[in-house]
This record gives structure tokens, sequence and C-alpha cells, in this order.
């Protein structure tokens, strides 16, 4: 390349993030055709309306209640999903509403929800002591898939509090009958503990009790038992969903935290387009750059001239040489005889994924450092960048491997797609 084709190369990409043009429906199509390669994990919440299964969502993605209800998009008659993050999720959650409501039939929603799902997660007020609806949907998908586990979540602990009282500490509910738990909460817990004990099927059935609470309610912590929920979680799937939508430890701020599900969302979105067999060149720069003006909107520091000039001039040509060696070696990969094309896919995701994750992160670091009015050395962006790739190629390499040993993936020809 001729020194003089450098600066043009960069004032491209520099233009393209102060005045994006690309086709905004191709790029719709092209998130489409990615998500079939990369599909997100479902998970299925079953429950009772106001049962407590958006501030259950709140909770595990940190996303606003308001866009949470906003967010929600009918696929039946009256099932719905919430993609988060909307643009390129990383999880969708499935809410089967009516549940228990007269002169509603579920079956056609259920049907549609179990052909979906990859965790099932039960919700209940800890003090609703009628779930016979519940109860009659879970018994009948586990004599269907004696296998699945099943994640029980007991809510809204606060209802059983005496007045002014304040969340028991520490938290007392690993097992609930422990003397610590208010007796008429207990004696409800155990109650709806033991109908899970008729269940048919033999999947785990993990019981955890959370309250997730408005800063108005006067409750602290509003996040009570989340801790717990993600052990539950873990503890009856291999999704990895704390890790697609929590950041690192290595977290700066809440600006980072919430940045973090939309980089991982970019990247897996990245690496299906880079592992369909005939790739638009335009479309992995525009997913990127698309990323970047997400994450500014996060900041609240949007792309100028000067800090343009400034994030892509820093990073050099560590970067643009990983966006030039990714799509040669996909080209290289290509000629292996036989496996060529396998491998190929497989290069051009995982080295797509691990790109945009990098640039994600290393934009976040730059963008925080802005804010905070604090001056970013090119070699500090550069190390972020390449900590970052590894991470980010690590992360979609391990999310790729099968899990034929979990109970999610057994089974796999007797299951629709999709399925649990």
């Amino acid at each position: 390349m001729q020194p003089s084709e450098k600066p043009s190369f960069l004032n491209r990409m520099r233009e393209s993030l102060l005045a994006p043009k690309v086709d905004d429906k191709r790029l719709e199509a092209a998130l489409l055709a990615a998500s079939t390669q990369q599909p997100p994990p479902v998970l299925w919440l079953v429950g009772k309306t106001q049962s407590g299964k958006t501030s259950l969502i709140k909770a595990l993605t940190g996303s606003d209640s308001a866009e949470i209800g906003n967010g929600f998009r009918p696929c039946t008659r009256t099932a719905s999903f919430y993609d988060y993050p909307a643009e390129a999720p990383v999880v969708r959650f499935l809410d089967t509403r009516g549940l228990g409501e007269v002169n509603y039939n579920p079956d056609e929603d259920i049907q549609y929800c179990e052909a979906q799902s990859h965790l099932l997660i039960a919700v209940m007020k800890a003090m609703d002591l009628q779930q016979s609806e519940i109860l009659k949907v879970l018994g009948a998908v586990r004599k269907r898939h004696p296998d699945w586990p099943i994640l029980v979540v007991h809510s809204c602990l606060h209802e059983a509090y005496a007045p002014d009282a304040e969340h028991p500490q520490p938290y007392p509910f690993g097992d609930f009958e422990n003397a610590a738990i208010p007796s008429a909460l207990q004696r409800s817990l155990l109650r709806q503990q033991e109908w899970f004990t008729n269940l048919p099927g033999v999947g785990q059935i993990f019981h955890v009790a959370v309250d997730f609470t408005h800063p108005d309610d006067g409750y602290s912590p509003q996040d009570y038992g989340l801790e717990a929920l993600w052990q539950g979680i873990e503890a009856v799937s291999s999704l990895g969903l704390r890790e697609l939508l929590r950041a690192d430890s290595g977290v700066r701020d809440t600006y980072a935290a919430s940045a973090h599900p939309h980089i991982v969302g970019y990247s897996i979105a990245a690496a299906g387009i880079g592992a369909l067999p005939v790739v638009d060149l335009a479309l992995l720069p525009a997913l990127q750059m698309k990323m970047l003006h997400t994450l500014a909107s996060i900041y609240q520091r949007p792309w100028t001239q000067r800090t343009t000039s400034e994030f892509l001039g820093a990073l050099g040509a560590g970067f643009f040489g990983e966006l030039l060696l990714r799509w040669a070696g996909r080209s290289v990969i290509k000629l292996v005889p036989a496996w060529g094309q396998t491998l190929g896919a497989l290069w051009g995701a995982s080295s797509s994924a691990a790109l945009t994750f990098a640039l994600g992160k290393t934009a976040v670091f730059y963008l925080s450092n802005l804010k905070d009015g604090v001056p970013v050395e090119s070699e500090t962006l550069k190390g972020i960048y390449a900590s970052a790739f590894e991470k980010g190629l690590a992360m979609h390499l391990d999310n790729a491997k099968p899990q034929e040993d979990t109970p999610h993936h057994r089974n796999e020809a007797e299951k629709p797609q999709g399925s649990l």
C-alpha cells in the first residue's frame, strides 16, 4: 500500500462514522440473516400478569422498565417477545400473557413458546397460592419434555413483610426453612415449593426468591436476590447469559456496564454476517459504525470531526491491519481442500466477532476518558484493543462449542428447532 493511500482509507472510515451512508434496510436484512447463523438464547417466562416478569427482565439486563414495556412485540395472539438489546440482541425473552384469565386458552401460545425456548422460567408471587393454571402449563410441558429443567422465581417478597420491615440480611432464602424468613412468607414459600415435588419429569427444579422494587418502594437493595437468581440460571442452563449481559470485572463505570451487552450483541451479529457464504464487504464496517454510534449515545458524547480523527488515528495500523487480515485469512483458508468452506466460515465468524468486540471495548475506554476529560495515549488504546480482541475471540469460540453433555442439547433430532 502506498503511503498516500492510508489517509484516504482513514478518511473514508472517518466520513462513515461522521455521516453513515449505509442503507438501513440492507443492514437490517443482513442482521436478520445473521441472526439465523447466531440466534440469541430464548428465556420463556411463564407467570400470571403482574407476577414480576418485567421486573425480572429489568434486573437481568439493567434496562429501564419503560423501555422494556415499550419493547415487547407480539408473536402470537397473546404471547410477545422482548429482544435485548433491540438492534443486535444477545437474549430474547418470551412472555405468555393471560395465564389464569377467564376465556383464555393458552394452547397455541404454549406450543409456539415451547418450540422457541432455551430456558423455562416460572415466575410467581411468593404470597399468591392461586397458581393452578401455571402448574397445569408446567406439568404439560414436562410430560412432553421430562428432562427440561425449570427455574422457579418466587417474587414480591416484601408483600409479606411487617410494616417498616427491611429485607432480611444476610440473604436467607437459599433454604426456605431458614428461621430468619418471616413466618407467613416462609409458610407460603414452602407450600409453593411443595407443588413442584409432584411435577412430572426428572429435570432439575431450582427455586430462588427475589424482590425487585422501585426506588419509591423504600427497600434496599432494590435488586434483592439478584445474585441468587444468577446462580439459579447458571445451575440449570449452560447459556452463558451472565457473560453476555454483564460487563467483565474490569468495568469502569455504569456507562460501560450499559454498553457491554450492546457490544456483545453487535459482535454476535458480526459473527453471523462473517459466517454467511456470500458477504457484502461493506456490511461489517457499517455494522461497526452503527455500534459506535450506539455507544456514543450511551455516553452522550456524539462523534465529532476531532474525536473521530483522534480515536481512529490512535488505533492506527493495529485495527486496520486486523480488518485486512480478517478478509485475507478467510480467502486463504477457503483454499484448504474439503474443509476450506467450513473453516473459512468459522474464521469469518470468529474474527468478525473479535474485531467488533475489540472495537467496541476500545471505544468505551476512549469515550469514558473523553467524558472525564482525561487524555488517552495511542499506545494505551492499542493495548486495550489487543486485549479485547483476544477476549472477544475466546468468547466467540467458547460460545460456538457444541454442548451435547447438557440437558438442553440432548436428543436434538427429537426437538423442534430452537427448543429447549
